[in-house]
């Protein structure tokens, strides 16, 4: 049996298809990453999955248990960690995780044992007493963490669990994801469009755009799909070099972002300077030249034709969903 296993699942708004025939499965202890920008249908995804939203159609499974028919025993064996922040700051954190073990019936004395558990982990002990609203924003974060650990969950859902926050703090939250999957044994469903947050943390990733699955492996697997070395040229003239290296019979590959045109080939070292000569050639200036080994990032340039913090046509779905006044997922 798979934690988690979609057949098809499609979820429409009218006309706009959020969600649209995705398959997956996705083993137990395992984390598992869907990748993409905002509007791509992570969030959508997820929210199908925690009995939030019903599918427009297609299956779903969490823990065996379908998500439509048998929601309560869904909902029972997740824990939900929100992009949106959904603690109480006029509460302390320890009040925040005793509401919670309450929802979910769990047993005073095993609660007890369970918050003083969650909250060393997430090293918050000395503070459980402070109101969340003396709380930094790494530290919120890692009471929902830590809050959404109290009922033992054998999924838990993390929707955007860095967002917003600086380098160090995601870091420190990076350690915790690792040791819980490690201390709890549970599969975890990670949202993200940072790249190297995938990398680190995800044994298998998903690369969604428009709603559908563009490739799916491990993130080495998928590095090693793209092939060769990545150069990456900086431009004003990008149309122009585009079009120059397209025609080299080295490259493999072609991509343009907003500021520069990426480029897969193999023995990137052997022909940097074959690059920037035939570029002087034709006259066209370039502000730097880069070679790096391929990225998440460059994969999913390479799927989708955009860079994952691109903002495309798909990003406005938030704001076409609150004209149909529609939820915004």
């Amino acid at each position: 049996m798979y934690a988690i296993e979609t057949r098809k699942l499609i979820k429409k708004y009218g006309d706009l298809v959020a969600v649209d025939g995705i398959d997956l499965k996705v083993n137990e202890g395992e984390i598992f990453g869907l990748l993409g920008p905002n509007g791509a249908g992570k969030t959508t995804t997820l929210s199908i999955l925690s009995c939030m939203l019903l599918p427009t159609s297609g299956e779903a499974y969490v823990n065996g248990y379908n998500v439509v028919k048998q929601p309560d025993q869904v909902r029972k064996s997740i824990g939900i960690v929100f992009q949106d922040p959904a603690i109480d700051d006029q509460l302390t954190g320890r009040e925040n995780m005793e509401i919670h073990a309450m929802l979910y019936n769990v047993p005073k004395k095993v609660a007890k044992q369970r918050i003083d558990e969650a909250l060393r982990l997430v090293e918050l002990t000395d503070r459980a007493k402070n109101l969340v609203r003396t709380y930094s924003g790494g530290m919120r974060r890692r009471l929902e963490i830590a809050r959404g650990l109290i009922h033992r969950p054998k999924v838990l859902f993390l929707d955007e669990p860095t967002l917003g926050l600086d380098v160090q703090t995601r870091e420190r939250i990076w350690e915790y994801i690792e040791a819980l999957t490690k201390k709890e044994k549970m599969t975890m469903i990670l949202t993200t469009h940072y790249m190297d947050e995938a990398d680190r943390l995800c044994d298998r990733v998903a690369i969604i755009d428009f709603g559908k699955i563009k490739a799916e492996g491990t993130p080495e697997q998928l590095k090693k799909q793209l092939g060769g070395d990545v150069i990456t040229v900086k431009t004003k003239s990008i149309n122009k070099l585009t079009k120059m290296v397209s025609e080299l019979k080295f490259v493999k590959s072609v991509n343009k972002t907003s500021d520069a045109v990426k480029i897969t080939l193999e023995n990137g070292e052997e022909h940097i300077t074959d690059i920037a000569c035939a570029a002087r050639d034709k006259g066209i200036s370039v502000e730097s030249l880069t070679l790096h080994e391929p990225t998440l990032n460059d994969v999913f340039l390479s799927h989708t034709g955009r860079e994952i913090r691109e903002e495309g046509p798909f990003m406005g779905m938030t704001m076409m969903r609150a004209k149909m006044g529609r939820p915004v997922r």
